[in-house]
């Protein structure tokens, strides 16, 4: 069922279904929460499943020309003080993995499990900060462009040919989020600190799920992250969207982990 409630004088949209334990859901950069349209369903048969729309993304609004990760975490909160959610699990994908850490640090007793799914508690070294700052300078000319292009090189040519029509669905989301929207969540990510602690420090159960070639982030760089922080690793086999290019095995993945 498809909600919204206010926050900070703006809607927050949400869905909310299935009964059972709580499952929040946390969509990536350029997405939203129709990312998780047959994860949700999978998990919702035996669970409560919600998923959010981040500030600046599908139906929620935007909140000035910064949306740091306390901001997004703060608007996430609203939600789930909101549905009177006192302890859940909580799975991120890309840029929502970043917001779920924060999350997680703000209120670790919450906390039942965090799955980061191609997603990091590293920060941004200095040449992808430098990325951002570039990509938000262009796409205030040339955003059409730059979405598709940056969008499409998420994937492998093999994936980029399989799934040829999801990609293409996908897309059509993408191109839906505000120029505002897109520079908003480009300079949080840039400016979010390192999170490392708080898989290191938290006894809640935790999951990284790693794409063996995602061309986003280092696979070799989880496997060191998932050693040094003490957290689960389970890989797929294709990049950085693995709802698209390894659904059936995510889904399984995902199901074993809210057990």
């Amino acid at each position: 069922m498809q909600k919204s409630i206010t926050f900070k004088k703006i809607n927050i949209s949400f869905s909310d279904v299935g009964k059972g334990t709580a499952i929040v859901l946390i969509h990536g950069f350029l997405e939203n929460k129709t990312m998780w349209k047959y994860i949700a369903p999978s998990l919702s048969q035996r669970n409560r499943v919600i998923s959010i729309d981040l500030l600046g993304h599908g139906d929620t609004a935007c909140l000035g020309y910064v949306h740091s990760l306390e901001l997004f975490a703060e608007a996430i909160e609203a939600v789930l003080k909101y549905l009177k959610l006192r302890r859940y699990f909580i799975v991120g994908h890309s840029l929502g993995g970043y917001v779920a850490l924060t999350l997680a640090d703000r209120n670790p007793d919450a906390i039942k499990g965090l799955c980061l799914l191609n997603s990091t508690s590293n920060e941004d070294d200095e040449e992808r900060k430098a990325l951002r700052i570039r990509a938000n300078k262009m796409v205030q000319n040339n955003f059409e462009n730059l979405v598709r292009m940056s969008f499409v090189n998420l994937f492998t040519e093999t994936s980029r040919n399989a799934f040829r029509e999801e990609i293409n669905l996908a897309l059509k989301e993408a191109l839906k989020t505000p120029i505002q929207g897109y520079i908003a969540a480009n300079e949080g990510m840039r400016l979010r600190p390192n999170q490392n602690h708080v898989l290191a420090n938290n006894s809640f159960k935790k999951l990284i799920i790693a794409g063996k070639k995602d061309p986003v982030l280092s696979y070799e760089k989880s496997v060191e992250e998932a050693s040094v922080t003490k957290t689960e690793l389970k890989t797929l086999t294709n990049g950085h969207m693995s709802h698209i290019e390894n659904l059936e095995e995510l889904q399984d993945l995902l199901k074993e982990f809210v057990k």
